[in-house]
């Protein structure tokens, strides 16, 4: 559609955004040593994954906002909308991020408050009351989990974009994955299962780099959905087979 150039740009930042905060960090599990050791080095430098993310929009603009793609085949120069949408996501993201590290923090003073109460009251002296320190701390907790939702939703209904334009497609597969495919989730983390699988998370944040690439080329080529949606699953399928792997090893090892 005519506005997909707009959309693409705008959730191209986005999971940008995602995946450049996750492979920037420094983490005591790496999957990829030999890309992730150095990357990791260079995520020291101050907002490195927005410099970068700038860059990358800064090119797609020119060089795939020139040509957009429209409907009926037809090209446009967009590189204005282009790069004012990955501008909007890049805000957005920064956004989510700032508010869900606020209400974190939060929750975190409010809890030690909490504590430090308690202990005041055991002893019997100080002022405070644990009752209603327990109730902003729950406040907080509820704030903080509705931005942590809020962000997930966000990345599956951008993720959707890269895979088809069909509303009604987007909605099933949108629908299944907040019924189904969260509670599966919860379940697994409930378990402990996915303690297990210590690759898993680096699987699915190169499948969001993926994703966020095949959205901005996508502003002048268009790519099949078969396509889009393997790239994500081998991703995944190759770090659950690592997991496996290495879970393997430290069982022999042991």
């Amino acid at each position: 559609t005519d506005a997909h150039p707009s959309i693409a740009a705008f959730g191209g930042m986005f999971l940008m955004m995602i995946f450049l905060d996750f492979i920037l960090e420094d983490r005591e599990i790496k999957w990829l040593g030999r890309l992730e050791r150095p990357l990791a080095k260079l995520g020291r430098v101050d907002m490195l994954s927005v410099c970068v993310a700038l860059v990358v929009l800064l090119v797609s603009a020119i060089t795939f906002g020139a040509h957009a793609h429209q409907h009926g085949g037809v090209h446009a120069d967009k590189t204005e909308t282009v790069l004012l949408a990955g501008v909007g996501g890049l805000i957005t993201y920064m956004v989510v991020g700032g508010l869900s590290g606020f209400f974190e923090q939060r929750l975190e003073d409010e809890e030690e408050r909490e504590r430090e109460a308690e202990q005041r009251a055991e002893r019997g002296g100080g002022p405070g009351s644990p009752v209603k320190l327990a109730g902003k701390a729950a406040f907080f907790m509820f704030l903080y989990l509705e931005v942590l939702d809020a962000s997930f939703s966000f990345d599956g209904v951008i993720g959707a974009f890269a895979i088809t334009n069909d509303i009604v497609l987007m909605a099933l597969g949108l629908g299944i994955g907040a019924m189904y495919v969260r509670s599966l989730t919860v379940y697994l983390v409930r378990q402990g299962t996915l303690d297990d699988y210590v690759y898993l998370e680096h699987g699915a944040h190169y499948a969001i780099g993926a994703l966020s690439v095949i959205l901005l080329v996508t502003i002048q080529h268009e790519i099949n959905e078969i396509i889009t949606g393997l790239i994500g699953v081998v991703l995944i399928g190759a770090s659950f087979w690592s997991s496996v792997r290495r879970n393997r090893a430290l069982r022999t090892a042991s």
